[in-house]
This record gives C-alpha cells, sequence and structure tokens, in this order.
C-alpha cells in the first residue's frame, strides 16, 4: 500500500512538473543526452555550442548534443515545449520570455541561467561605401533577421534611435548564412547581424567581397542606451573584417539557459567544464578568449540554475537563485 502511495506521489510530482515547464523533460535526467539548442549553421551560437557540446560530452561526464536553432525566440520556445534542455538565447529576449513581454504573449519561467559567455555585437552589414550611417538605410532593403529571433527587435530599436520605423526600409526576414548570400548576389543593401564578432557568415562574405559594417554615432547609442539599457557599447576592431576603421556599435549578451528540471549536478558538471577549461580552448574556438567570471554572472533579469549557482559561489561570486 505504501509503494502504491509513493508512486501516486511521484507521479502526481512529475505531472505538477511537467505543467509548469510545458514539455515533457525527457532527457533531463542524469546520463540522458543534453539538447543544447544554439543557432543557425552559419552563426556564433551553432560553432560555439557545437564545440562547447563536444567537449563536455568528452571531458565531464556528461551527453551535450548540440543542435541547430532558429533563433532565441525559438530556442526558449523550444525549452518550453520539452525538446530541448540547454539553449542560447540574447540577454533581451530571455528577459522578454521571463516577464512576458515584446515576442511572448505571457511569461515563459521553466529555465533559468547557466551563463553569460560574451557579448554579441548589432553588425549592420552593406557591400554599398555610400551607406555610411544608419540614416542611409531609409528606402533601402535591408535584413533585419530571421523570424522569431531577437534580431528583428534590435534592429527596430536601431533603427527607433534614429527616428525611422520598419515602413521607412523594404525589409526582408533572412538568417545570417541568408543574409549573407542576398548581399552577395545584390538582392539587399545591408543586413542585420547579431553575433559574436567575427561572424562566420559575415567572414565568409569578406573573403570574396569588400565588407563595409554601419557605425552607431555616440549620440545615438546614448538614446538607445536611455530607452533599452540592456545594450551595452561595444566596439569591432577594422582587422575583425579587414573594415577601414574600428566601428563603434552597441551589443546583448550570449546566454545559456538551462530547463530548471535539468539536475543541480548535471549543470554544475557543464558549466565547470565551460569555464575550467576556457584557457586551454581558445583554439577549438575564439570566443573561449572572451570568457571571465564577471560577465558570466551579470545576468539579473533571470535566476541562476542551482547548478550554475552552486559553481559561481565556489569562485567567489553570488548570484541571483
Amino acid at each position: 500500500m505504501k509503494k502504491k502511495l509513493f508512486s501516486l506521489l511521484l507521479t502526481a510530482a512529475m505531472a505538477v512538473s511537467l505543467v509548469a515547464c510545458g514539455g515533457s523533460g525527457a532527457g533531463a535526467s542524469a546520463g540522458s543526452d543534453l539538447r543544447f539548442v544554439t543557432g543557425g549553421e552559419s552563426g556564433t551560437y551553432y560553432a560555439f555550442g557545437s564545440v562547447i557540446a563536444q567537449h563536455a560530452t568528452n571531458n565531464a561526464g556528461i551527453k551535450v548534443v548540440g543542435i541547430v536553432g532558429n533563433g532565441s525566440q525559438a530556442n526558449v520556445m523550444e525549452m518550453e515545449d520539452g525538446n530541448a534542455e540547454l539553449a542560447f538565447c540574447q540577454s533581451d529576449v530571455m528577459a522578454y520570455a521571463y516577464e512576458g513581454k515584446n515576442l511572448f504573449e505571457k511569461p515563459v519561467t521553466c529555465f533559468s541561467t547557466v551563463a553569460a559567455l560574451y557579448t554579441e555585437q548589432v553588425q549592420i552589414v552593406t557591400l554599398d561605401p555610400s551607406i555610411k550611417t544608419v540614416a542611409d538605410l531609409k528606402g533601402k532593403k535591408v535584413s533585419i533577421g530571421a523570424a522569431g529571433s531577437g534580431v528583428y527587435f534590435n534592429a527596430i530599436d536601431i533603427l527607433g534611435a534614429y527616428g525611422l520605423g520598419e515602413t521607412d526600409i523594404e525589409p526582408t526576414y533572412q538568417s545570417f548564412g541568408d543574409s549573407a548570400d542576398a548581399l552577395k548576389d545584390g538582392k539587399i543593401d545591408a543586413a542585420f547581424v547579431v553575433a559574436g564578432a567575427p561572424t562566420t557568415a559575415i567572414t565568409d562574405l569578406a573573403t570574396t567581397k569588400q565588407v563595409s559594417l554601419v557605425a552607431l554615432d555616440g549620440e545615438h547609442i546614448d538614446k538607445l542606451l536611455a530607452a533599452s539599457p540592456y545594450y551595452t557599447k561595444c566596439t569591432i576592431t577594422k582587422d575583425t573584417y579587414n573594415t577601414a576603421s574600428d566601428i563603434e556599435t552597441v551589443g546583448v549578451g550570449a546566454v545559456v539557459l538551462a530547463r530548471n528540471d535539468v539536475p543541480e549536478d548535471v549543470i554544475y558538471k557543464f558549466v565547470s567544464d565551460i569555464f575550467e577549461n576556457a584557457e586551454s580552448q581558445v583554439s577549438a574556438h575564439a570566443k573561449y578568449a572572451e570568457l571571465n567570471l564577471d560577465y558570466a554572472t551579470s545576468i539579473t533579469s533571470v535566476p541562476y540554475h542551482p547548478g550554475a549557482a552552486k559553481y559561481f559561489e565556489e569562485k567567489g561570486y553570488k548570484v541571483a537563485k
């Protein structure tokens, strides 16, 4: 009788967990594959995420599988639907999800923060040297990100800082790779790409074309930061894509998220593997060189997963949880 009662209570507890997280939770248990949804194959999320997943699988005693993603919003929904245990997401989009605004009709709270890894720069790419400022995009054919991606809102924010809106351009909605191809073929005049620089799609384009990046000026950056404080000012150096000069722009954080039902010890092993091996893994992916604990623990909009909090607290950092 006691066994039967325990079984019923366990089943009920699992059902409550599944309703709260909106998914099956399959793969969340230790020993199962952790599905890590990243980004498009031409972006930094996919390239860096695949390296992180492979290293953790080979060295941390956990199984992590990197899979292609379709933008930050879609990645959050994959976790909510139980199709992924880990995800890359822009810091602004994760806040939208948790608060239930902009891209999200209602709050999504079945995930927590693992770590902020690096800054994703807003890169406005063009092959037309006459496009020198954001204001010059008026009337042009401009890719403003794949449907469901955070790039769209970044583009709208930046256009808005210059007094422009979606109707002031001829918008297309394309991934990084498709945007690069469209630029090469002369089908669009410019494209917004929000990813860690250098980004594979732009680097590949720069091997055959003279790429230009549109800079943001100080006055409009200040206006943008006042309206949207989740951006930070940053610089893309001229050697990144062999541009004529350094480019001033803004960026958001690239953050790894985890479903709340992934066990604490699994996330502890995962985050430990990332940061304890960062220095030795720079040759595998350059983004490892940008990792630091100050930035990793800087997220305040979404609580940290207990496994991540345990690791960072051992390093002397208190995080929201």
